[in-house]
């Protein structure tokens, strides 16, 4: 009798063996923290004696770049615009062509500090090259011209991947004004789950460009 029972509750237990190999699986998928956008609404930077002005998001603030006011004082318009909410911030850096660029050179004996003429083919140059350091954690790099209703030409770039800024773009007219802009997280970048938080924040991005204007 118990020889039978177990043989009964050994094809009972192949059976089930069996159907679970056979059965469909699907695995779940990764989840991230739900997140609240809030409405996308702008207000004016117009503070006297810059030489722009743009619209930003009301859920952002404007402070100056103090590293580079404290360096290189001849730079006085080198602005942050923190968003909280999102712990991140477009860094915009402002160069007049036919100015010159300061900078600290690493040497031997420490550091020295240098100058370059702010020309514009050398101002395009750098933002291309600033933009590609990227390129060992970035997975795509693309780049697209732009014109906008003001007039003003530029380059907005899209870094895919994991690199430490996903959006950056240039704006100039040739010949006075040169504005470069880069987002940045204050977290370890993921792809991933700050895909929809870029483009959400594209989308702030590209309003500044389209409502930048020079004085």
């Amino acid at each position: 009798m118990k020889n039978r029972l177990y043989g009964v509750l050994l094809i009972l237990a192949l059976i089930a063996l069996l159907v679970s190999c056979n059965s469909d699986y699907t695995p779940r998928p990764k989840g991230y923290f739900a997140i609240d956008f809030p409405m996308h609404k702008y207000q004016l930077f117009n503070r006297p004696g810059y030489p722009f002005s743009f619209e930003y998001p009301v859920y952002s603030t404007i402070t100056k770049d103090s590293v580079v006011l404290e360096e290189f004082p001849d730079n006085p318009y080198w602005i942050n615009i923190d968003i909280p909410t999102f712990n991140a911030r477009i860094y915009l850096s402002y160069k007049t062509i036919g100015g010159k660029s300061f900078y600290r050179i690493k040497t031997d004996r420490g550091f020295k500090d240098s100058s370059s003429l702010n020309t514009f083919e050398n101002l395009r140059e750098d933002a291309y090259k600033i933009t590609f350091k990227h390129t060992v954690k970035a997975s795509s790099i693309e780049d697209s011209a732009f014109i906008t209703p003001h007039g003003i030409g530029g380059v907005f770039f899209n870094v895919g991947g994991n690199a430490a800024t996903g959006k950056q773009f240039f704006a100039t007219d040739t010949t006075q004004h040169f504005l470069r802009g880069a987002l940045y997280f204050n977290n370890t970048p993921n792809s991933d789950s700050l895909g929809i938080v870029y483009d959400f924040l594209k989308t702030d991005m590209l309003h500044m460009i389209n409502t930048l204007q020079w004085r």
